[in-house]
């Protein structure tokens, strides 16, 4: 079971809705500068179709690299497996790579939730709930919440790859309906802004109740959030010595705008002076 066989590029076919992005970036063309002059080290794992074809397991990356170096064949391991077995053998092959999106995760989580639970009474899982067997770093109840982001319009799960949009938010924005992702997408363009953890909330609540409204939505991103108001931040250092360090934030932050006022005053009169 452990030969290596070298199998035709033209005969293998990406795993079926796999959720891992393969993109011709830097990484990739360093790994096809990699196989161009050393081959593919480790061999990708696939399991045979009907059709004479192979189903990449493992290695999707290293078949795109292969042939972006030139190649014909690549190195693989054949595994006689089944579709579900598959799915969680690929999920798992892939969870430990670096810089892996959140949304790449979230489609592998699922796709491994789907295949354990269609397998079901052959995996003994009767006292426990299935989510928990998915991943060994993420617990049950967190892998339920990053498979909710697989319900978001591509639009806002991009946002959350990106860093734009938090996760906690995404998640509770995660429970309306495509349109109402969209009618919120536009009032988030308008304002330049992300739904806040309260506001999220307050979303997917009216949504469940199907109360939630595109004027509803408008309104509660067009107002400020404490977060978005625009705030001077001034090194404690700079204060040593001229506010008193018994003095509360409070008092230090009026001391300040005392001080402020009393100096815009100060030059106001003597600008005033100079004209005269």
């Amino acid at each position: 079971m452990n030969d290596v066989r070298y199998i035709p590029i033209d005969h293998l076919c990406p795993f079926a809705g796999h959720p891992y992005k393969v993109m011709d970036n830097d990484e990739m063309y360093a790994l096809a500068d990699s196989i161009r002059a050393q081959g593919v080290l480790s061999p990708i794992v696939v399991r045979s179709l009907t059709d004479g074809k192979f189903e990449i397991i493992s290695g999707h990356r290293r078949v795109r690299a292969s042939e972006l170096a030139g190649r014909k064949t690549v190195p693989a391991f054949v595994r006689e497996m089944n579709r579900d077995e598959a799915a969680i053998a690929l999920v798992d092959s892939n969870l430990h790579r670096d810089h892996l999106l959140l949304s790449e995760k979230a489609f592998a989580y699922r796709m491994k939730l789907e295949a354990i639970r269609h397998q079901g009474k052959h995996l003994d899982i009767a006292d426990r709930p299935s989510s928990d067997l998915v991943s060994a770093v993420d617990s049950g109840r967190q892998v339920q919440r990053i498979i909710r982001l697989t319900f978001l319009i591509p639009e806002l799960l991009k946002m959350v790859d990106e860093s734009v949009m938090a996760f906690t938010p995404a998640t509770n924005i995660s429970y309306l309906t495509d349109e109402e992702q969209y009618w919120l997408l536009d009032a988030m363009l308008k304002n330049d802004c992300t739904p806040s953890v309260s506001q999220s909330i307050r979303l997917k609540e009216k949504s469940i109740d199907e109360t939630l409204t595109k004027d509803f939505i408008s309104e509660l991103m067009s107002r400020e959030k404490a977060n978005q108001r625009e705030s001077i931040r001034i090194p404690l250092e700079r204060l040593t010595g001229i506010i008193p360090r018994e003095y509360t934030p409070k008092q230090a932050e009026d001391f300040i705008v005392r001080a402020c006022s009393f100096y815009a005053l100060h030059v106001h009169e003597k600008r005033k002076d100079e004209c005269l």
